[in-house]
């Protein structure tokens, strides 16, 4: 049964990436992803097979921490690449549970950067008690959830999906906390949480993204 907790977790995987591993993601963006760059913020584009390679080694070697906070995590799905350039960010936002009641749900996100912005550009996250970002929907044993399991509101993903935060998460009163995990470090948190990244002021942020799922696609 996926608990409520699951969908609000932060857990960071500081060994996710190896420096090796870092350099030779570097290298296969470098060669493949030469001269794209976003024509929306936050577009993500679908890694080459060398890149899913590397990651979906990686991800098997954190599923047993990230199941520690998340143990209906099953998998990984594709991973996406982007990037961020100066005066680029990502608003805040909230992905939600894209199919609660069938599988694969996706549970959480994860992402790893290869490359910091030299300023700016950072990861954050927002809690909030207001009931704003909550939907009147209730999730059950029936649906796979634990009994009671509230159904946030949801943005979904596409081409220009993130461009701006919708009135609805505007209003409530937040508090915002922020990572300082650098690169390899990757950073899952549940499908729940409010997040987005800070503008990037000088130089550009390199990461890769995917969504964290209860089991595999078929």
């Amino acid at each position: 049964m996926i608990h409520i907790s699951e969908t609000l977790v932060l857990q960071t995987v500081e060994d996710f990436l190896t420096t090796e591993e870092v350099s030779r993601l570097v290298k296969i963006m470098d060669s493949e992803a030469a001269g794209w760059r976003p024509r929306h913020q936050a577009e993500v584009l679908k890694a080459p097979v060398t890149a899913q390679e590397v990651l979906a080694d990686a991800t098997l070697r954190a599923l047993p921490a990230i199941r520690r906070s998340m143990p209906s995590i099953a998998t990984a799905g594709h991973w996406g690449y982007t990037e961020l350039a100066v005066g680029q960010g990502v608003p805040t936002h909230l992905d939600g549970i894209s199919s609660p009641r069938t599988p694969p749900r996706r549970i959480g996100r994860i992402g790893v950067t290869i490359a910091d912005a030299a300023d700016g550009g950072r990861f954050y996250i927002e809690t909030t008690s207001d009931s704003a970002p909550w939907s009147d929907t209730l999730l059950g044993p029936d649906d796979g959830y634990e009994p009671g399991t509230p159904l946030s509101h949801s943005l979904p993903h596409g081409p220009a999906a993130h461009e701006e935060t919708p009135q609805w998460l505007i209003s409530p009163r937040k508090s915002r906390w922020l990572t300082d995990a650098g690169p390899g470090v990757a950073v899952a948190y549940g499908a729940q949480v409010i997040h987005g990244v800070t503008p990037v002021l000088r130089g550009r942020l390199r990461k890769f993204v995917t969504d964290l799922v209860d089991t595999a696609e078929d």
